[in-house]
């Protein structure tokens, strides 16, 4: 079998899908951003959306998400991605619109934004990776920081007498009546990544609803703000991350009716 049979439609087993670009990712080897990627770009290709979605990064790992996948583009400020979605929705309402925040981003200067674009239920998407710490910045505490977790900012691990406690931020929005759904996934397993691809759909399909803002949380690595291989950042983010973060839906106002 030559490489033209090879190429024929009825062979083809996989193939990346045209919604990521050409480009080389700048993530470091491990991270969880280019899986996540993968996911959303798969998602908006298979729902037929490309030319209605429209995505807003803000600062952070995840500020060259424009370079990898190909639809609208927004960048907003440090955090304020939510205040910009809220805009780019209510002005195009048949559009699909979603954040991508890590949680240095959302979950530190952006709270304010996120806490009061779920209770007004923008009917946005927000994609929130959660590796519980700064990355692009040289591995700071975040809000995430697990306790007895070292960082660049705290060398002998965070310590709640003088960091205070890590932010668990999904519970805490499923309270408010305009969320529609809230999950938290992971992408470090086959299976985890297809759960994960599943909550994004369902996250875009009910954004569509008009039944609020829908919330996909991704508890990653960081393996180089952790400093540890690929492997091992897996291995502890099993071990100590998913404890505090535990993976599932947490609210599915569709399914509670």
């Amino acid at each position: 079998m030559n490489i033209e049979d090879i190429k024929k439609p009825e062979n083809i087993v996989y193939k990346k899908t045209p919604i990521l670009t050409d480009n080389v990712m700048h993530y470091c080897p491990g991270c969880s951003h280019g899986t996540v990627h993968k996911l959303v770009a798969e998602v908006i290709e298979e729902m037929g959306i490309q030319e209605e979605t429209i995505a807003i990064s803000p600062v952070g790992c995840s500020v060259f998400a424009y370079n990898y996948l190909n639809v609208d583009w927004q960048q907003a400020a440090h955090g304020r991605a939510p205040a910009l979605a809220t805009a780019t929705k209510r002005l195009n309402p048949e559009k699909y619109v979603f954040t991508y925040q890590g949680d240095g981003d959302l979950a530190s200067i952006g709270t304010a934004e996120i806490i009061h674009a779920c209770s007004r239920g923008e009917n946005i998407v927000v994609i929130f990776i959660n590796n519980g710490i700064y990355g692009m910045t040289g591995g700071q505490m975040a809000p995430t920081t697990l306790l007895g977790m070292k960082t660049a900012t705290t060398p002998y691990g965070r310590d709640a007498k003088l960091n205070g406690f890590p932010l668990v931020l999904a519970p805490m929005i499923a309270q408010l009546d305009g969320t529609a759904y809230i999950t938290r996934q992971s992408v470090h397993t086959a299976v985890a990544a297809r759960k994960a691809k599943a909550a994004i759909r369902k996250a875009f399909e009910y954004s569509q609803k008009g039944i609020g803002l829908s919330f996909v949380e991704i508890v990653a690595t960081c393996n180089s703000g952790w400093k540890m291989s690929p492997t091992a950042a897996n291995k502890w983010m099993v071990e100590n991350m998913f404890p505090k973060y535990p993976l599932g839906d947490i609210k599915d106002v569709l399914k509670q009716e």
